[in-house]
């Protein structure tokens, strides 16, 4: 089997910055999602999610990376999304996000200088402006990419948060390693 070579994909001073987080906030709407609001002939929200995305949200649970969701609106079908992937922090339907996401800091016993976080438009702006890693997709609203230290090249809903995801495995040194294991090599 042919080995696999990593290229840097990212700066080294980005992944200087990343080094240190352990835990990733994200936005849905424009970020997990395309950004779009599709509904069912009952009036049921559907939402679209990226299977890249998916994975790098569990590539980062295996390297103790936290990831919380904190969003603006709730659905059944985001709900089961992050059941499905393991997602053990979330706060639906608040515009606030701010004090949610200093509670899950809190809890965890973690500091802003170790989080980062993704989000497209302003209810993200007061945490994007405080991780230690601020990050938004392409399509985000430009408040947002002005305080982003990274815009991902894939859009929301596409990717963005693999990207993002990526960046944190490898700027904590996880990623050779999880990959050399998906290949089923040893460590």
């Amino acid at each position: 089997m042919p080995a696999i070579a990593i290229a840097p994909r990212f700066a080294h001073s980005l992944l200087v910055q990343a080094e240190p987080v352990r835990l990733l906030f994200l936005d849905v709407d424009g970020v997990l999602t395309d950004g779009g609001l599709y509904y069912g002939p009952e009036g049921e929200q559907l939402k679209r999610f990226h299977t890249l995305d998916g994975h790098g949200i569990k590539l980062l649970a295996q390297a103790g990376i936290e990831v919380a969701v904190i969003t603006g609106r709730d659905s059944a079908a985001l709900r089961l999304r992050l059941q499905a992937l393991g997602v053990r922090h979330a706060v639906y339907g608040t515009e606030h996000k701010l004090p949610a996401a200093e509670q899950l800091l809190h809890s965890l016993g973690l500091g802003w200088a170790q989080a980062a976080a993704m989000g497209d438009d302003w209810p993200d702006l007061p945490v994007l402006s405080r991780c230690a890693l601020a990050c938004a997709p392409p399509g985000a609203h430009e408040e947002a990419k002005a305080l982003a230290h990274h815009i991902t090249q894939a859009p929301g809903g596409q990717g963005a948060v693999r990207e993002l995801c990526d960046l944190l495995l490898m700027a904590g040194g996880h990623y050779g390693a999880l990959l050399q294991q998906a290949m089923g090599k040893p460590a």
